[in-house]
């Protein structure tokens, strides 16, 4: 069969991803979108779209009957899944056949039978693939479970059996806290997939997370496009993934590549499928599970490869053979690729969302580096839905050469309206040891100290930040009041007969106030007093870019931009290695005058939301009496539940928040009424 148009059951960059090879090879695409993605980029590229339910996306992306409703409707004749939402879900693939409309994507049998990681476990035992010690059993009571944890050996990783994506997974290091992980995982299990049952294996320590790409067609041909590895994680989840994997031999990438290849034959799989390896530090690789769709981290593989998988995807399923036989398929260079998220690393990797207020990506000049995303400046990255705001993919002809243009192009990746983790990912290409290769799973809390470590301030810095906020105060004040750029009003000296022009600035960075004195001389012309010395600064002719500030400071000229969000300065230069955040410090007669503004009333230590979300959970009421450290509420972002714990004893005066409301960072969830009299020991009355 050879499609005209098909239907992307998916949101963000992966569908703008399709939409884009879809237009290539001249089919028509169709979009679905939620309400809260009705303006979305995904939906302005596609040819058609169609509204399929609310925000949230168990109302919409995962209703299946809707996905389905709105293929027949725009008259489609096949479905992409992306990843993520229906893309390994066995019922939705089932209806697709039902419907006449073709899955792009693996058979039924092949997505339940790799789903379920008990059966999965069993079926790559019986085709001599390596699998770790654990147990897949049926039997799903506490008690079993925990006997069969003291059997393994603790630390246990416990799973859910349909997992994916880091959701629904615990490790338990002792005996002891088997039961709170167990119950942490079924819970997020049970959101994420309707299914609280769950496998327990052998945690291997510091572990390598290293996968294999597949392609499989309806001819019974089977080909391996090399591994990635994806060890550096957060919550289990990826930050950075590479192709090739660093410091693996070819007999060790051969071995893994069969053993993918024996993994997608035993279940007579079709399409793109990833094969997950768990690898220990003497390179031996034990299977740990089969995505069933195409990865996030895809790109990387069409990069060493000169593939376009999305392609490779489209024709299989038109009934075409793999394109390439295996030893066609050629690696060359090697290839990264960073996640661009909306989180707050130094916080835990909270998630965030918001509007993007500015946004500039790296130029993309040689073919060489690929920004995949679904949002433009202006957008919004929803509470409901990841937040990852883009994938920077870079290739070069060595890994060195790879992590240095990867660098690079952070380093010129500008993103304003909310937190966002390039300078985690920055600091990440400085590591030594990351540049070495020697990654694991556990490479971030090992290396806390230097991926976290808060970057100098220079006094050039400091001085360039400081002009570069006078500058910006300056020309909005101007423009706030006058449209002539040419009238007196508008100049930046502002001139005044017998008045010395003269500004002070405080900046705060790192906890401590930097002060400035800032002297105007004329339009581009300034005397800077920092720290007992004087920088003569002169702004010159600029580039090309209108956002960027050509700076001399003391004879040392370099290009920068400030982006101002409200009190908070994100400062960038070309001779600094990362960016800095500062807070400008109101004077102190305008800081009195905000504080005298009053409060919501409560105590300084109500707890607010670290993050935006969804609150799930409300464990308390209004009268009840806590303790320091209890459980109040659960709140959800990413599908990853969050608990939000008392930080003194007191008694609950009012909730603000009730279950399925959205909340914004930092907002107040209940208020406390203080109560001196109650001590540690206090059980909680519901």
């Amino acid at each position: 069969m050879t499609f005209s148009k098909i239907l992307i059951a998916n949101r963000g960059e992966i569908a703008c991803r399709v939409i884009r090879t879809a237009r290539r090879l001249g089919l028509k695409s169709v979009a679905v979108y939620s309400d809260a993605d009705k303006n979305s980029l995904h939906v302005r590229m596609a040819d058609e779209a169609v509204r399929i339910g609310p925000a949230q996306a168990l109302q919409s992306y995962l209703k299946k009957e809707n996905v389905i409703e709105a293929a027949l409707k725009t008259n489609s004749q096949a479905i992409h899944p992306g990843y993520g939402f229906l893309s390994e879900n066995y019922e939705f693939c089932n209806m697709c056949n039902e419907n006449n409309l073709v899955f792009i994507g693996p058979p039924p049998n092949a997505i339940r039978d790799m789903g379920i990681k008990n059966l999965s476990k069993n079926i790559m035992t019986s085709a001599n693939v390596p699998v770790i010690y654990g147990y897949h059993g049926e039997d799903q009571n506490n008690e079993k479970l925990q006997q069969e944890a003291k059997k393994i050996g603790y630390p246990v990783m416990i799973k859910a059996v349909r997992g994916g994506g880091g959701k629904g997974m615990r490790i338990a290091f002792k005996e002891e806290e088997f039961l709170d992980q167990l119950n942490a995982a079924r819970s997020e299990a049970m959101k994420s997939f309707n299914d609280d049952s769950v496998l327990i294996e052998k945690f291997i320590q510091r572990p390598r997370h290293v996968e294999v790409q597949v392609f499989g067609d309806m001819h019974k041909n089977y080909v391996y496009l090399f591994e990635r590895d994806c060890s550096v994680q957060r919550r289990h989840q990826k930050i950075i993934e590479e192709a090739p994997a660093p410091g693996i031999n070819w007999s060790t990438r051969k071995k893994l590549g069969e053993a993918a290849c024996k993994a997608a034959r035993a279940v007579n799989y079709v399409g793109a499928g990833t094969v997950e390896f768990i690898m220990d530090e003497n390179h031996e690789f034990y299977f740990m599970e089969m995505n069933t769709r195409l990865q996030v981290e895809h790109p990387i593989t069409e990069m060493i490869t000169g593939t376009d998988l999305v392609e490779w995807q489209i024709k299989i399923a038109q009934g075409e053979p793999i394109p390439l036989k295996q030893d066609e398929i050629k690696l060359n260079g090697h290839s990264f690729e960073a996640r661009i998220y909306a989180e707050e690393p130094n916080n835990e990797f909270m998630p965030g969302a918001g509007l993007l207020t500015y946004l500039r990506t790296p130029p993309i000049t040689d073919g060489k580096i690929r920004v995949e995303t679904g949002v433009l400046e202006g957008d919004e990255v929803s509470v409901h839905y990841d937040p990852m705001i883009a994938k920077l993919v870079v290739w070069s002809t060595t890994r060195l050469n790879a992590l240095q243009k990867l660098r690079a192009a952070l380093q010129q990746y500008y993103i304003g309206g909310l937190k966002t983790n390039i300078p985690f990912l920055i600091s990440l290409c400085d590591s030594k040891k990351f540049q070495l290769g020697n990654v694991h799973t556990d490479f971030i809390k090992e290396n806390k100290q230097e991926l976290f470590h808060v970057n100098e301030l220079s006094s050039v810095t400091a001085v360039a930040a400081a002009y570069s906020y006078f500058d910006y105060q300056t020309k909005s004040s101007a423009s706030q009041f006058v449209s002539d750029p040419f009238s007196p009003f508008a100049l930046k000296s502002s001139f005044r007969p017998n008045f010395l022009q003269k500004h002070n600035i405080t900046l705060l960075y790192d906890n401590k106030d930097h002060n400035f004195q800032i002297e105007s001389l004329d339009a581009t012309k300034s005397i800077v007093y920092y720290q007992g010395k004087r920088y003569n600064i002169e702004i010159r002719p600029g580039t090309a870019d209108a956002d960027e500030i050509t700076m001399l400071i003391n004879d040392h000229q370099f290009h920068c931009r400030l982006l101002v969000d409200g009190d908070q300065l994100t400062f960038y230069s070309n001779f600094n290695r990362t960016s800095f955040d500062f807070k400008h410090r109101s004077p102190s007669f305008v800081a009195a005058l905000e504080k005298s503004g009053g409060t919501e009333g409560g105590t300084t230590v109500d707890p607010v939301a670290p993050m935006p979300g969804i609150i799930d959970k409300v464990y308390v009421k209004e009268g009840t009496h806590v303790n320091i450290g209890q459980p109040l509420l659960v709140m959800t972002a990413m599908k990853m539940e969050h608990i939000i714990k008392a930080t003194k004893t007191g008694v609950v005066d009012k909730i603000l928040f009730h279950p399925g409301q959205v909340v914004k960072k930092g907002e107040k969830l209940l208020i406390f009424k203080q109560d001196d009299t109650l001590k540690q020991d206090d059980t909680v009355k519901q």
